[in-house]
């Protein structure tokens, strides 16, 4: 009787504490991450292609001052990704241990729709929509048909091929919006929907959990790489 009372109290005290943590990731800790560096006018600010996921349970709005001019800046948010110009953050966890470069890739410049965007060396989203040097929309799964994707007719360059790429899952939007000649807002979005029947759902809410400290040193990796740039042309011209 006494092991099965003090097990007893031992799963009451795990359940407290857990419905604790719960409770301070929902109110505390997940409002902070999900706006981190975003204004509250950012963050209910209607953008480009929000309608794709009207309904998010995930919704996250980051942005960070760039003391850089948007054509500066998106030469480094074209090239991202793993196996490319890398993520610009902990380069021993999301590259591979590869340094993630400081320079543009002229390889890397040419941007599609369709073009992907590798995560790890089995992941990628895809762009489905962009216009330079404003946004790029990435999606989640791709493939090629007839099916037009939400809002393809508004998808930039290359629309007409958009028109033939069907895609599922989240979005995650890049937005620059220039403040003044010399400072732009660098601001990303993530929208997408719980599914909460899929066998996943445990790993997707890890994910999201802890994402923050990797997008903000994603952040703070393009901005410090394009305020360099920026100081340098300057000194050059």
């Amino acid at each position: 009787m006494g092991s099965m009372a003090r097990a007893l109290r031992t799963a009451v005290v795990g359940a407290g504490l857990g419905a604790a943590g719960a409770a301070v990731y929902v109110k505390l800790y997940r409002p902070w991450q999900t706006t981190w560096g975003a204004t509250p006018e950012e963050v209910s600010r209607p953008l480009p292609f929000d309608e794709l996921v009207p309904d998010p349970t995930w919704n996250a709005t980051r942005a960070v001052t760039v003391a850089a001019r948007p054509e500066q800046i998106w030469p480094f948010l074209i090239q991202i990704g793993w196996g490319r110009a890398g993520w610009y953050g902990y380069d021993w966890a999301d590259n591979a241990g590869r340094p993630s470069t400081w320079a543009i890739l002229p390889e890397h410049q040419q941007l599609e729709i369709g073009k992907d965007f590798p995560m790890s060396p089995w992941t990628a989203m895809y762009c489905v929509a962009f216009e330079e040097p404003r946004y790029m929309l990435w999606r989640g799964r791709a493939s090629w048909g007839t099916t037009p994707i939400g809002g393809a007719e508004e998808a930039g360059q290359d629309g007409g091929r958009a028109q033939r790429l069907v895609t599922a899952g989240g979005t995650w939007l890049w937005y620059l919006a220039p403040i003044d000649a010399r400072h732009t807002r660098l601001i990303t979005r993530m929208r997408d929907t719980y599914d909460w029947r899929s066998p996943f759902i445990v790993t997707q809410l890890l994910v999201d959990a802890f994402d923050f400290p990797f997008m903000r040193r994603v952040l703070l990796g393009i901005k410090e790489r394009a305020e360099r740039l920026a100081r340098e042309d300057e000194a050059a011209g």
